[in-house]
């Protein structure tokens, strides 16, 4: 592996990297639109830089997804139990206008709701979106028309929330710009878009994200309060910084970015947790309390026993594997021969919770796949990764077209939907696997081969180790290994540009 005293680096801003250089199948996909970059190519004099190509390809992708949601729009949402399903068109937003008191004006949290859910389920900041959504829908016309117009103003919303998201990851890895492309072509990033609202806290991560690669930690760390307070996932990643932060020695702008981050997210849920605290805490509790659901390895071991297990004991297992994961990414950070890049254990440990969870909603890739094109940007891999997720997108559908068929059973029965899952679950440890591989060979890792340590490493990058176990805390862990690809001064000041 590259040596962290003998390697070299230019003193100038090294060349944008591009993909149809180093990435097979971004060449061969090029040949599309004319085929890769020639070497006399005048770069840089177009208008069409590539934060404007991405932006516009998400957008137009966000434009295929809704298209692809139609036959609900026109209907299937709202006559037959299982045509939504059998059109793989399902959405949360129209049905929950009605189910969540929208319709009739009631207040997220402080409001009592009639059914089973007594208050709002999800959290404060996914919430506000909600309701703000709520007050653009015209207040007339049949239900029918309401959630139709509810679920076309959260699109709109939800599409910007696509077009940052893209936008931040093109502008994180900064010669690495094209890497943004795979966030905008991710078929299933289109299909889940407008499912639910994760979009909202995935495009203030991914802002987190960015402001973390240019050492602003503060901004970070609200802007990462913020997403935890539209969904829980986004807290996971300050694990990941703690142990690279503690090797690098950097633990001011850590105490900055976990101090940003729990008074952002006290901000926003303060003044509820005040005045409404039975409705703010329904979604800690509705979380607890829910059983093994849809997309999980635990719902394939209760379908398949006579004797399932408890939702209690379910619970501490899954924390039980989850803490796990966090302790092997934890040994993963401190012992790699070369300091982790931060959107590598990112996506490791995301990826360990969607994996250890007691329920895999389809819209949970959207989690994942801003923290991939980081993390992997490959796109043999991740295409491999995403053809997974389709199919379980694909899979989930026709399972719940086939449970609400009746005696017809159109779709996808219970053992063709539990090799959906294990699909699922397969692509997500693949594409880990292949990180966890980079961490260990460097030489393999794509952006590392390019001539970068950390490029979403912020104060990280170029960082020296202060802080290592095992046998890369002793000098042999200092052996050059010869690889293909421009190398980089790891571990001296300024050498990146992104040090300190």
């Amino acid at each position: 592996m590259p040596s962290a005293e003998s390697t070299q680096a230019s003193v100038h801003e090294p060349d944008p990297v591009r993909p149809t250089k180093e990435d097979e199948v971004a060449a061969a996909g090029s040949e599309l639109i004319g085929g890769p970059l020639g070497r006399r190519a005048l770069v840089g004099a177009s208008r069409w830089t590539p934060v404007r190509v991405i932006a516009l390809v998400a957008i137009g992708m966000f434009a295929l997804g809704l298209v692809q949601k139609a036959p609900c729009f026109n209907g299937a949402w709202f006559f037959g139990a299982s045509s939504q399903y059998t059109h793989a068109c399902y959405s949360d937003i129209p049905h929950l206008y009605q189910g969540r008191g929208f319709a009739d004006g009631l207040v997220p949290y402080f409001d009592r709701l009639p059914g089973d859910m007594q208050y709002l389920e999800y959290p404060v900041l996914t919430g506000v979106f909600m309701e703000v959504a709520s007050w653009l829908t015209p207040g007339s016309g049949t239900i029918q028309y309401q959630e139709q117009w509810y679920w076309m103003v959260n699109a709109g919303m939800l599409m910007v929330c696509a077009s940052v998201i893209a936008v931040c990851v093109t502008r994180t890895q900064a010669r690495r710009p094209w890497d943004g492309l795979l966030v905008a072509l991710a078929p299933a990033f289109a299909l889940t878009a407008t499912i639910n609202w994760d979009l909202l806290a995935v495009a203030l991560t991914a802002a987190a994200m960015l402001m973390w690669s240019r050492g602003r930690s503060l901004a970070f760390g609200v802007l990462l309060g913020l997403a935890t307070a539209a969904k829980l996932y986004p807290f996971l990643i300050l694990g990941p910084l703690l142990v690279l932060c503690w090797r690098a020695g950097r633990w001011r702008a850590f105490g900055t970015a976990l101090g940003g981050a729990i008074v952002a997210w006290a901000v926003v849920n303060g003044p509820v947790m005040l005045f409404a605290f039975e409705g703010w805490s329904k979604f800690y509790t509705f979380s607890q309390e829910r059983g093994v659901d849809f997309g999980s390895f635990w719902l394939i071991m209760a379908q398949n026993s006579d004797d399932p297990l408890s939702i209690d004991t379910v619970n501490t297992l899954a924390t039980l594997l989850m803490l796990v994961c966090c302790a092997a990414v934890a040994a993963l950070a401190l012992t790699a021969p070369r300091r982790p890049r931060f959107a590598q254990l990112a996506f490791l440990i995301v990826a360990a919770f969607i994996l250890t969870n007691k329920v895999y909603s389809p819209q949970y890739v959207l989690w994942l796949v801003p923290l991939a094109a980081l993390a992997r940007p490959k796109w043999r891999d991740f295409l491999i990764w995403q053809a997974c997720e389709v199919a379980y997108f694909l899979g989930i559908w026709l399972y719940l077209a086939y449970t609400t068929s009746g005696e017809a059973h159109k779709g996808l029965p219970t053992d063709g939907y539990h090799w959906a899952i294990g699909l699922h679950l397969l692509g997500t440890l693949y594409l880990c696997a292949m990180i966890v591989r980079d961490i260990f060979m460097p030489e393999r890792d794509p952006v590392r081969r390019s001539g970068d340590d950390d490029p979403s490493g912020g104060v990280l990058d170029g960082a020296e180790d202060v802080f290592v176990l095992g046998p890369a805390a002793r000098p042999s862990r200092h052996t050059t290994a010869r690889f293909d690809g421009a190398q980089v001064q790891w571990g001296k000041q300024g050498a990146t540009g992104g040090s300190l």
